[in-house]
């Protein structure tokens, strides 16, 4: 965007000046005035646009038919109160099948599986065993010498003794034979249950969100306002097929929700919303606008972005409204520039708008959003500045240089500006009240020329 600021001043000529009289008909080639004290102010200009203070497109949640409308463009509207309603057999039929499934979806239990190893039957054995041991016995018994006898008897007691141990043995080795089988078992199935019971909670977890999306969809089928404003009603595509979004499962949570934060692409396709018209899912049905608060959106080049600040007073005018002139407030200042199409960047700046009076004091109509405006933003002002016209004013460099007569011969005086209107400057430093400067033709004049 190329440069469109314009800096406008006050005038005060006839106060700031005494301009130099003249000896002759025609005006002198360097005309001279004493600088004096005057308030100066500095604005930036640049186009606007007049903006709601929010604005939601209410759309179709599902496909179906306009059953009930209750408002009518203009209609102004509260926040919560009911606009349309939707009839949509397809939505009322997927919250049917995902409640179904809902109901299917109940957690099955892991059984894990168990090994128990019976004990060796050795009863027959033992018996057999006991028998022989007896027997030993019973021909132990019948032999004459005493000390081989009890030699005989105490082996067989031995043997016996052995017998008993080597069976209680076999009956530990089992039974820690079934504890092993089991651990590795446990371990070998442990990830599997908790495999399972993952899946079987992300699956209750899907269905779950299958449900609470048809069951926002179906509420949604009455369309209410999300806050107070005026209705406009939108159109309608006349219906169509839904494609792919039938499954339940790939159902986003809240994706059949009213969508409040899309804006209206003013598209004029499609049928008008009317009872029984068809409308397919995401067709506008109504779009609500608070006006209640306007806004002005501005562009300001960044040569002049950094004098905007946060509570900056603004003069607005507005192509339908000739001769009336509105109050603005800055609110906000962005920092993404945008670029223009013949180069350079400008940054949005936000405003509120106040009323409106015309000139002769009459309040103004209240704009509608969209209007196109300029804005006249106040950035810098002095009520009782140092100040010379900005004639005077020649820019040598980086500096501004104003020729002071000094004893009837130019002087050379580098000088700081502060506001800077578009006819009068504020001069910070360099100049004081009553200094004699050039005013007219100063760019002609050189170093040690005589003056007037």
């Amino acid at each position: 965007m190329g440069r469109v600021t314009i800096r406008r001043g006050l005038l005060p000529l006839l106060v700031l000046l005494s301009l130099a009289g003249c000896t002759t008909d025609e005006p002198p080639p360097v005309q001279l005035a004493e600088v004096r004290r005057a308030p100066v102010t500095e604005v930036v200009e640049a186009p606007a646009t007049v903006g709601a203070r929010a604005s939601a497109t209410l759309r179709s949640p599902a496909q179906g038919t306009v059953a009930k409308l209750y408002v009518k463009d203009g209609d102004q509207v509260k926040k919560g109160e009911i606009l349309a309603k939707i009839r949509s057999p397809q939505a009322q039929d997927q919250l049917r099948q995902a409640r179904q499934a809902s109901r299917m979806a109940r957690p099955a239990p892991v059984s894990m599986p168990g090994v128990n190893l019976a004990a060796f039957d050795t009863g027959a054995l033992d018996r057999k065993v006991a028998a022989h041991f007896a027997k030993a016995r019973k021909e132990a018994g019948k032999v004459d010498d005493a000390r081989v006898r009890r030699q005989l008897l105490n082996a067989i007691d031995l043997a016996q003794a052995q017998h008993r141990a080597q069976t209680k043995a076999l009956a530990a080795i089992t039974a820690q034979l079934n504890r092993t089988i089991n651990g590795a078992l446990r371990g070998m199935t442990s990830g599997l249950s908790s495999s399972m019971a993952s899946l079987q909670a992300a699956s209750r977890t899907q269905v779950k969100a299958a449900v609470e999306a048809a069951e926002n969809t179906v509420e949604s089928l009455s369309v209410k306002a999300p806050f107070a404003g005026v209705v406009t009603l939108g159109r309608a595509s006349g219906g169509g097929t839904g494609g792919g979004l039938d499954g339940l499962l790939g159902q986003l949570p809240g994706a059949g929700q009213q969508l409040p934060a899309l804006p209206s692409t003013g598209s004029t396709s499609g049928s008008p919303v009317a009872v029984g018209v068809p409308v397919s899912m995401g067709d506008s049905i109504v779009t609500v606008t608070d006006v209640s608060k306007l806004t002005l959106s501005a562009d300001i080049d960044e040569t002049d972005v950094l004098l905007v600040e946060k509570g900056t007073a603004a003069a607005v005018e507005l192509d339908a409204v000739p001769g009336a002139t509105y109050r603005a407030t800055v609110t906000g200042v962005g920092v993404t520039p945008k670029e223009a199409s013949t180069g350079g960047v400008s940054y949005p700046v936000q405003l509120t708008l106040g009323t409106g009076t015309f000139d002769d004091g009459t309040p103004a109509p209240t704009p509608k959003p969209g209007m196109s405006a300029v804005t006249r933003l106040t950035v810098r002002e002095s009520a009782s500045a140092i100040a010379a016209p900005a004639a005077a004013v020649v820019t040598s460099g980086r500096d501004s240089v104003v020729w002071v007569s000094r004893n009837g011969v130019a002087e050379r005086r580098v000088v700081k500006l502060g506001a800077q209107g578009e006819a009068v400057v504020e001069v910070l430093s360099g100049l004081s009240v009553g200094d004699r400067i050039v005013v007219k033709g100063a760019d002609s004049v050189r170093e040690g020329q005589e003056l007037p």
